[in-house]
C-alpha cells in the first residue's frame, strides 16, 4: 500500500472534499457503509453488491461511486463500522496482561456480533480510523513493558491472529450446523473416535479418548481462554528475556 490513502478512507477521516457533483440528498458515505453492514449482518457477505446497497438506499447504482471507487474500498469501511465500539481505554496502572487480554476479548466480541468480518481478506495494515485507534489501545497495553516497539508490534499481531483464527473457527461451524442442520459437538466427535481408531494405530488419540478429552467442557471459551493464556504465558517470557538483555 503506498502514502495516498482512496478519497473514502480520507473522507472516513474527515479529510477530503465532498462530492460537489449531483450527489442523491441524503446520500452519504456513512449511509452507504452502515446500509451495506445492516445487509452483511442480516443475508451474509455475498448479499453485498453496489446495486443492492443502491437499492436499499433508493438510489442510483452509479451515485455510490461518487463516494467509492470500488466494492474493495466499501468492504474495508465495512469492517471499520464494525469496529466502530471502540475498546476501552487502558485502566490507569493496569497490568499490561490484564489490559492485553481485555483487549483480545473485546475483539472477539466485535467478530461474534459481525461474523462475515472474518470473509473479508486482509490486504495489508490497519489505515482506516476506527482500525487503527483498535491498534492503537492494543499497543498501549504493552505500552509499560520493556518490549522493543517492535516487538510489541509482534505481540499484538500474535494475539490479533488469535483472536481472528478462533472466530473465522466458530464461523465455519456454525456454517456448517446450518448448512447440514447440526454440528459436530466435541463430546459426540470422542464418541465417533472411538468407533472408527485402533489403539494399535491411534495411541495418542486412543489414550485422549480414554482419559476424557473429548467430553467436552462447559464453559465454550474454554479453548480460547487456554490458548489465549499461552500466548501471554509466552509474552510474559519475553519480557523475562527482555529484563536481562537490558540489564
Amino acid at each position: 500500500m503506498g502514502t495516498e490513502l482512496p478519497a473514502s478512507f480520507e473522507a472516513a477521516w474527515g479529510r477530503g472534499a465532498r462530492p460537489s457533483k449531483g450527489p442523491k440528498p441524503g446520500l452519504s458515505l456513512k449511509r452507504i457503509v452502515h446500509a451495506a453492514v445492516d445487509v452483511a449482518s442480516a443475508e451474509g457477505l455475498s448479499a453485498v453488491s453496489m446495486s443492492r446497497i443502491a437499492s436499499e438506499l433508493g438510489a442510483a447504482p452509479m451515485s455510490l461511486y461518487r463516494y467509492l471507487a470500488a466494492k474493495d474500498e466499501l468492504l474495508a469501511l465495512m469492517v471499520d463500522a464494525a469496529f466502530e465500539t471502540l475498546p476501552s481505554a487502558p485502566v490507569p496502572n493496569e497490568a499490561w496482561r490484564a489490559g492485553l487480554s481485555r483487549w483480545a476479548r473485546e475483539h472477539l466480541g466485535v467478530l461474534r456480533r459481525y461474523p462475515w468480518v472474518v470473509r473479508i481478506p486482509i490486504t495489508g495494515p490497519p489505515v482506516t480510523p476506527n482500525r487503527v485507534l483498535w491498534f492503537e489501545r492494543g499497543l498501549a497495553c504493552l505500552g509499560g513493558t520493556s518490549l522493543s516497539e517492535n516487538e510489541k508490534i509482534s505481540v499484538l499481531l500474535l494475539v490479533n491472529g488469535f483472536v481472528r483464527n478462533d472466530a473465522l473457527l466458530t464461523s465455519d461451524l456454525r456454517i456448517a450446523a446450518g448448512a447440514t442442520g447440526s454440528a459436530v459437538e466435541i463430546p459426540s466427535y470422542g464418541r465417533l473416535l472411538s468407533g472408527l481408531v485402533d489403539p494399535q494405530r491411534f495411541p495418542a488419540l486412543s489414550g485422549a479418548i480414554a482419559a476424557g478429552a473429548f467430553n467436552g467442557p462447559d464453559d465454550p471459551d474454554a479453548e480460547f481462554n487456554f490458548g489465549l493464556g499461552r500466548i501471554l504465558d509466552g509474552v510474559t517470557a519475553l519480557l523475562a528475556k527482555a529484563a536481562l538483555r537490558d540489564e
